[in-house]
């Protein structure tokens, strides 16, 4: 079972210290997503349909809504993961182009080799999520400095996004599939079928199926799972809510299939998640 060692979370987003031994279903994110291994094997995860390696030397990018899976080796040790869900609105506040990480092909490369500068950042921050949780100012310094770093490293980020239009031009979505996302948006706990979406849209399955994947690069599943699992991951960390009640609300007929949908997507069950999630915000309570 693959365990959250810390998970801290903010106004950049979620920032997770993984402990993996199990496999995560094809998934994304509505923000890019950085993987840097901390400790243990060297691994893999699959973006999109290419191989991209974990190892001490090279991180993994994932774009917003870029598709990836991780698949785990059993013939190897755990690795222990820094995965960083970092928000456009607040790499923004670096540079306003850096908004241009919600938008495809932000990253040139799923994979590249990181500077030993990203490396000693990447292990202090780690380090400073295990010994200090509720060290959340400092936390933010480092992942300030090491999104920087990223970004410099493996963006052209003098160019990306120089303007609002550009960003709304590299995301167009044909007018039909945007119809689709407004359904989905609108209530994403709604039990929305896909014949329904076809026919909003005008289009036969696989016609709809096809033009979705072209415009988003997932397909309706993958989309409307993305909007659930952020659903859920603000009640989990936000509210008090019960397991039992979120599921209810995102649709899932037992608890037992919430908890199921929540572990293949974040690789731990939500209670764990929502206690690992406040461990920061407990140790500070007590210091004071």
């Amino acid at each position: 079972m693959s365990d959250a060692l810390r998970i801290a979370h903010g106004d950049f987003g979620r920032v997770a210290l993984l402990d993996m031994d199990r496999s995560l279903v094809r998934h994304a994110h509505p923000h890019c997503h950085v993987l840097l291994k901390v400790d243990g094997d060297d691994t893999q995860f699959l973006v999109s349909d290419r191989v991209a390696k974990l190892t001490d030397e090279s991180a993994v990018l994932v774009n917003a809504w870029e598709p990836h899976a991780y698949v785990h080796n059993p013939a190897r040790k755990n690795a222990m993961i820094l995965a960083l869900y970092i928000e456009p609105e607040w790499l923004s506040t670096f540079r306003p182009n850096w908004a241009a990480s919600r938008a495809p092909r932000f990253f040139e490369s799923s994979n590249g080799e990181i500077t030993p500068h990203i490396r000693r950042v990447a292990l202090e921050l780690a380090a400073q999520m295990v010994h200090e949780p509720a060290g959340t100012r400092r936390q933010e310094s480092l992942l300030s400095d090491l999104m920087i770093a990223v970004i410099e490293r493996f963006t052209p980020w003098r160019t990306v996004g120089a303007s609002l239009r550009e960003i709304a031009l590299s995301t167009a979505v044909d007018w039909r599939v945007r119809k689709a996302i407004s359904l989905m948006r609108l209530d994403p706990t709604a039990p929305l079928s896909i014949e329904r979406l076809c026919r909003e849209a005008g289009m036969s399955r696989a016609h709809f199926f096809r033009l979705f994947e072209q415009s988003t690069g997932v397909t309706p599943h993958v989309f409307l799972n993305v909007l659930k699992v952020e659903i859920a991951v603000g009640a989990i960390i936000e509210s008090d809510d019960s397991f039992a009640a979120i599921g209810e609300r995102l649709g899932f007929g037992t608890p037992t299939h919430f908890t199921r949908f929540f572990r293949d997507h974040c690789s731990v069950a939500p209670r764990e998640f929502r206690a690992v999630s406040r461990l920061g915000n407990d140790a500070l309570q007590q210091r004071f």
